[in-house]
């Protein structure tokens, strides 16, 4: 199992926070789009490491149209020397409306299929030579002339991964992308009855194989080397399974649990801005079904216990202050696993 580095954001640290990382050990090294751009860090993280593989988890497609997307990864593909991963997801419908300013379609997945098959063709004539003809129900990409035409990259095209949640998203994965970047509000249950089938049923339709095919996880953990410690991580992390939990199309996660009626109670908590109350609404069942909670010795082996088979690289998600040499012991360990 390859395990990979937390998300950095913006452009200060990022540098040495790449280059520490690829020091001790990991494989991955992704940036998000939050509250910063995702793709500028990536050039520094480059500049910095030898390695370490590079990715984007996520940046926000819709924000941007297949042109944009594809020009920029291609770029990232060869500056990093062939280590960029190129993760996309669709956000949601406020987001896309009324923080990017940009048109919501209703069919995210089927938009979404569209877009990578839109920026593979776009690939293809800038790599290949073949004539840019691709006209689809949300993207049309006709012209490219010489002048636009970067050409053959050395390294060719970046891997494309895909977020999702819901079945439909997570088809479309299996179907036309590389990888698929699982959520942290994710459960065992949910991988093995929803994600895993869904993928599946995407490759087989695309003829993939599942050994072709890489599962990226980042994964909540509750650890501490205190009782205290524990406490506090537990305390964190409710809340953030809370945050997810109130997201309408997060629901089938929770309906998969019979804990549905949970999404719309804690979705009126957060309109109140009460966000202490809605991690008390997390229960310890619901807490250890979300998230492996461990002490630090005993980590690796039980999320090797649980998502061996369903992850093939996976990140740790503590939303709590920690110890960052904590999370290198419990690397080596799951390397030896």
């Amino acid at each position: 199992m390859r395990v990979d580095g937390g998300a950095a954001t913006g452009l200060d640290g990022v540098a040495e926070a790449a280059k520490l990382s690829e020091e001790a050990g990991y494989d991955g090294f992704w940036t998000a789009e939050i509250s910063h751009d995702p793709f500028f860090p990536i050039l520094l993280a480059a500049q910095a490491t030898e390695k370490i593989q590079l990715g984007t988890s996520i940046a926000v497609a819709f924000a941007r149209n297949p042109m944009v997307t594809a020009n920029i990864g291609y770029d990232l593909q060869q500056f990093s020397k062939g280590r960029f991963i190129l993760g996309l997801g669709s956000q949601i419908k406020p987001h896309i409306e009324k923080r990017f300013s940009m048109p919501w379609s209703g069919k995210p997945a089927s938009q979404m299929r569209e877009y990578i098959s839109a920026m593979r063709s776009i690939w293809d004539t800038w790599q290949n030579g073949t004539k840019l003809d691709f006209r689809g129900d949300y993207y049309t990409h006709t012209l490219m002339t010489p002048f636009f035409n970067p050409g053959p990259n050395p390294y060719g095209t970046p891997k494309v991964f895909l977020a999702g949640v819901g079945e439909g998203m997570t088809k479309v994965a299996g179907e036309v992308a590389d990888g698929f970047l699982a959520h942290s509000f994710t459960t065992e249950r949910y991988a093995r009855e929803v994600t895993m089938p869904a993928l599946e049923a995407g490759m087989a339709k695309s003829g993939r194989r599942r050994e072709d095919f890489e599962i990226s996880l980042p994964a909540f953990v509750v650890t501490g080397a205190t009782e205290e410690d524990m406490l506090a991580a537990a305390v964190g992390t409710r809340q953030q399974i809370a945050f997810y939990g109130s997201t309408p199309s997060y629901r089938g996660v929770l309906d998969a649990h019979g804990w549905g009626g949970l999404q719309t109670e804690l979705n009126g908590l957060s309109k109140q801005g009460k966000w202490v109350e809605m991690g008390h609404a997390i229960d310890d069942e619901m807490l250890h079904a979300f998230a492996v909670v461990a002490e630090p010795e005993q980590l690796a082996a039980k999320l090797t216990a649980r998502w061996k088979g369903l992850a093939d690289r996976i990140s740790f998600y503590a939303p709590y202050r920690s110890d960052p040499t904590r999370w290198r012991k419990v690397l080596l360990d799951l390397k030896a696993a």
